[in-house]
């Protein structure tokens, strides 16, 4: 499939039980080295591993994402949410995080995108357009940057 044909492709409904889906779509990825099958075969998605603000702990979350040459970045949408998902709030609170991407696991630093770089991200996400409008609040990028070891 070509990348404007994949552009086009409608995303997929949000599930009743969110969390019981991001419970089943990690366990399938981290089974299938990185493999999904089903609506998000063809998906561009990463698990994102953060620690909890309140809790201390870890907690992963099903992310799409693009690269952006030797970043990933995603955005903080929560489905059109009115308010940020948790794990962009986690991000806030400790930057530090992991990215399962395919098989492998890298070690990230979490930053918001800075408003200068806003346009450009935009063009790096091809559905941001179509999930800021489901919100009034600025749904901000988020850019992971790879760490050393």
């Amino acid at each position: 499939m070509s990348t404007d044909q994949s552009r086009q492709r409608p995303l997929p409904q949000v599930p009743p039980d969110l969390n019981a889906f991001n419970r089943k779509v990690v366990e399938e990825f981290r089974a299938n080295g990185g493999r999904l099958s089903g609506r998000l075969a063809d998906a561009k998605v990463l698990l994102l591993t953060t620690t909890g603000a309140k809790s201390g702990e870890p907690r992963t979350v099903v992310v799409g994402y693009r690269n952006d040459e030797d970043r990933y970045v995603a955005i903080a949408s929560g489905n059109g949410a009115p308010t940020h998902p948790a794990w962009y709030l986690n991000l806030l609170a400790n930057p530090t995080a992991t990215v399962e991407v395919g098989a492998n696991k890298i070690q990230v630093r979490a930053r918001a995108g800075r408003k200068e770089e806003r346009a450009r991200l935009a063009t790096v996400i091809p559905y941001y357009e179509t999930e800021q409008k489901k919100t009034s609040r600025e749904i901000p990028f988020v850019v992971f940057e790879p760490t050393a070891g």
